[in-house]
């Protein structure tokens, strides 16, 4: 309901930084693509292992959530997430989300993981990837992701909390 407005706003303001491309740009080319049998089913077996151990973090953050996370409201859980800027996104919903919280306080902590992860480079593992692929530094990712980040910070807040959407 927020994702997909959100994702089509955001193609519109990149055609807008991004211009008209000229005919004479070749774009980007493909990059070789040579990993093992080998390589593939490692990857697989870290990304388990990652898996597996957020798991294991949510349930040691259980008592915390059941004791405090409860009692702070959906308003503060939603820009504490701002946070996610420079963390992970998994890792921290791992450790807030629990089945005693509502449903809105779920809402405003996945919104601000979502809209703040994606503020500076370290906040997405595919903020990373992208940035290095496409060889750009953290000081240009943040001149265009914090002002953007914390102007659709700003919007979700209102939708959410002040219209109910």
């Amino acid at each position: 309901k927020y994702i997909i407005p959100g994702i089509l706003v955001y193609g519109v303001i990149g055609m807008f930084f991004l211009g008209k491309a000229g005919q004479k740009d070749q774009g980007m080319g493909a990059a070789e693509y040579s990993e093992t049998m080998k390589d593939v089913i490692m990857r697989a077996v870290k990304v388990y292992v990652f898996i597996a151990a957020l798991v294991l973090l949510g349930e040691g953050f259980k008592p915390i959530i059941l004791e405090y996370f409860i009692q702070i409201p959906s308003t503060v859980l939603y820009w504490v997430n701002m946070v996610s800027a420079i963390l992970d996104n998994a890792t921290l919903a791992a450790a807030e989300i629990g089945p005693a919280l509502s449903e809105l306080q779920i809402k405003s902590i996945l919104m601000g993981l979502l809209v703040a992860g994606g503020m500076l480079i370290p906040g997405n593992i595919p903020n990373i990837i992208s940035a290095g692929k496409l060889g750009i530094t953290s000081k240009e990712w943040a001149r265009l992701g914090v002002p953007l980040g914390l102007i659709s910070m700003a919007i979700y807040f209102v939708i959410i909390f002040f219209l109910g959407i």
